[in-house]
């Protein structure tokens, strides 16, 4: 009987080290099983952001329609993500920057500024928007982005700033 309770005291003791340790060890016990399959808004933006850094390096080596492919994957998982949170601006960002891959503008248009209102210094929202203004022939618009980033001391700043001075 000794023996036995001594074992119980060993397990407890593991368990206990495990939620002190372990934060998203709590969470999960706590959460049980949200079928899901471990899929947060965290995870989901994440995968959806290397899709789209992955399809940019496709797009710099001219590899337009596997890009496309990934923004089309980022793009599905950005909008689960959104349904579970409306109110992240880097959500909002890369839905935009998804939709104006595919060549959406007005669309993307709407999530950008959806972000913008979230979080008005927002320097990627910033400069993906003035960069479809540029693109939409609206360089005024494009200008007015490159004002709010004035002053970071971004590449966000120097990119659109480019990009305005090569249209």
């Amino acid at each position: 009987m000794k023996k036995n309770t001594k074992s119980v005291s060993i397990i407890i003791t593991f368990i206990t080290l495990l939620f002190l340790c372990n934060p998203s060890f709590v969470k999960a016990a706590m959460s049980g099983n949200s079928g899901d399959g471990g899929k947060n808004k965290v995870n989901l933006y994440e995968e959806a952001k290397r899709f789209v850094l992955k399809a940019k390096k496709l797009e710099k080596k001219n590899k337009t329609e596997k890009a496309l492919k990934l923004y089309s994957k980022a793009h599905k998982k950005l909008l689960k993500a959104y349904k579970k949170n409306k109110n992240n601006p880097d959500i909002l960002n890369y839905l935009g920057f998804t939709l104006r891959k595919a060549g959406n503008f007005e669309e993307a248009e709407k999530f950008y500024i959806a972000g913008l209102k979230i979080k008005p210094n927002h320097r990627g929202i910033n400069e993906y928007l003035g960069e479809l203004y540029v693109q939409t022939n609206r360089i005024d618009l494009a200008k007015k982005r490159l004002n709010v980033l004035y002053g970071c001391n971004c590449e966000e700043y120097e990119e659109l700033k480019e990009l305005i001075e090569n249209k």
